[in-house]
């Protein structure tokens, strides 16, 4: 069981309403719900404040985060778009009827609740303001508490804001291209660390920067996307690759055309077909010639091909049969 509470908040009683939550909030459940291929994923909760009819109050927030990290699931997620508040205290997350910060639901009582659970994995994204402070004691602020299997990922340190563009939180834009596939690896998995790897790059060293804690012993899995490569050819790199540093010797049978007379008489078909599955290889930086600028004249010229380092890596994972 996969378990995913998603909250957006852009209206607040006392003023101050936002304008992008509640967008985001949606555009985040709609990506956990299913994965790629349109099969479920999480089973999600969708929460969201867009006036007074709405509102989602303090108390009926805890109250969802008690019912989330209270059973037994694989995996529980707690997403929240809204208000963020901090003092020397802690920082907090804030409810519609929220008149001050720290009238909202404690982050030290978020990572509690998630500390308790029997979860397998508690999952922890805010994109509001000062929300780094989460898994932060006040008392030793340079030290963060995550307890095992508990990951925390939020869209700014204690001491920033998360900013909006064009209707949405920058932070979560990035997010949902994350889980959309561009943090994907090549076995389209999205993992947390990918996620945050992803917002990391694109967020750059000068504007808000995210935070990522992690306290976990085996592989999280968010989401699967269609992978960028068939994964029976990465099942095949030890049989192509059967040594560490092995290169493979090719001719100018595996290559089929030829620009100046079309077809290749040389061309055999096995080889034309494996050699399809080495320029697969190639465009995902799996490998690479060993002489030659490109894999068409590697083939011409009877260069050899070799994995690149990332390549060894996946040739071991299918050596191992992890893929």
């Amino acid at each position: 069981m996969r378990k995913a509470l998603i909250v957006g908040v852009d209206y607040y009683a006392s003023g101050g309403s936002l304008a992008g939550c509640v967008n985001d909030a949606h555009r985040v459940a709609s990506m956990l719900e299913t994965h790629s291929d349109g099969s479920p994923n999480f089973d999600v909760r969708l929460v969201t404040a867009s006036s007074e009819r709405d509102q989602v109050p303090f108390r009926k927030l805890k109250d969802l985060v008690v019912e989330l990290f209270k059973s037994d699931d694989d995996i529980a997620l707690f997403y929240f778009a809204g208000h963020g508040h901090i003092e020397a205290t802690g920082g907090y997350i804030c409810g519609s009827d929220s008149t001050r910060g720290d009238e909202g639901l404690s982050l030290r009582e978020i990572m509690t609740l998630a500390a308790q659970s029997l979860a397998k994995n508690r999952i922890v994204i805010l994109d509001s303001c000062h929300s780094g402070a989460a898994g932060v004691d006040p008392l030793k602020s340079s030290t963060s508490e995550v307890t095992t299997g508990t990951t925390i990922l939020t869209a700014s340190r204690a001491d920033e804001g998360a900013t909006e563009i064009g209707g949405g939180g920058v932070f979560t834009d990035l997010l949902v291209d994350a889980l959309g596939g561009a943090a994907a690896n090549l076995v389209g998995e999205v993992t947390p660390g990918s996620v945050y790897a992803h917002i990391d790059q694109s967020l750059g060293s000068w504007g808000q920067r995210p935070v990522f804690k992690t306290n976990v012993s085996g592989f999280v899995s968010l989401r699967k996307v269609r992978p960028p490569i068939d994964v029976e050819i990465l099942r095949s790199l030890p049989k192509l690759f059967p040594d560490h540093g092995f290169q493979y010797q090719l001719d100018p049978t595996f290559e089929p055309e030829l620009p100046s007379q079309g077809v290749n008489s040389l061309a055999d078909p096995e080889n034309t077909k494996i050699f399809a599955q080495l320029q697969k290889l190639n465009r995902v930086n799996l490998l690479i010639p060993n002489s030659q600028p490109h894999m068409y004249h590697a083939a011409v010229n009877s260069d050899t091909v070799r994995l690149t380092a990332l390549g060894e890596h996946y040739r071991r994972l299918a050596l191992r049969k992890r893929i």
